[in-house]
């Protein structure tokens, strides 16, 4: 009897687990955003009355559920890439969906430098172009390879991954997160541009206080601390 009931607590942990790894289920059909919900309170004469957080039906509009704003790419960086994201923010109808989108391009020799999604699983289709890309698991080994038109590749959620333009024109990617809000720490922003101390960096890297310097003016926008 002691074992089923450990079997029986293993099980509904695992299912747990798994309820809590994305985000939760929707409660209705949609829940776009209404546009005088925040703080979910407005005044009038007769005081101050409650506004639902999300429009009814009679009250959305197609327009809720379209974006138009990834028919070209956005604008491009220092390392090549330019990046059209889509979620609640400009296509409300996302909210609470569990879901959100991205158009990337990479120029000829760019990259989407190593960056992890802490909320998200992310799937990549290539559009266009040729792009060496992978991602890294917790025992430090790389499943990597060249993705070429037409190809997919999935991200699992919270690991280090990359892109690389090594085809001789531009690159085009679509990528789907299972989550409205998957968040993104980009690797050498994160220890350089985040203000760990200085010490520690030299010897995690084995580099120099001038070399920390060089790094720290790169990817922190404030400049070395």
């Amino acid at each position: 009897m002691g074992s089923m009931k450990v079997s029986w607590f293993a099980i509904l942990s695992l299912h747990l687990a798994i309820v809590l790894a994305s985000d939760p289920d929707p409660l209705q059909d949609f829940c776009v955003p209404h546009p005088r919900s925040a703080g979910f309170i407005r005044s009038t004469v007769h005081g101050m009355i409650t506004v639902p957080p999300c429009k009814n039906s009679s009250e959305a509009t197609a327009d809720d559920f379209v974006f138009s704003g990834m028919k070209v790419a956005g604008n491009f960086s220092d390392t090549g890439l330019a990046v059209v994201s889509v979620s609640p923010t400009n296509l409300p109808g996302l909210n609470t969906l569990g879901m959100s989108f991205v158009r990337a391009d990479i120029e000829v020799g760019g990259i989407n430098p190593p960056h992890f999604h802490p909320r998200a699983t992310e799937i990549a289709y290539v559009v266009e172009g040729k792009v060496y890309s992978g991602f890294v698991d917790s025992s430090n080994k790389v499943f990597d390879r060249v993705l070429e038109k037409g190809e997919v590749m999935v991200f699992p959620r919270g690991l280090v991954h990359f892109f690389m333009n090594v085809g001789d024109k531009p690159a085009t990617l679509f990528g789907s997160f299972n989550s409205q809000n998957p968040g993104l720490q980009k690797i050498p922003s994160a220890v350089f541009g985040s203000g760990i101390d200085e010490k520690l960096l030299q010897k995690a890297f084995g580099l120099t206080p001038k070399q920390i310097g060089t790094m720290r003016r790169k990817f922190d926008p404030k400049g070395a601390r």
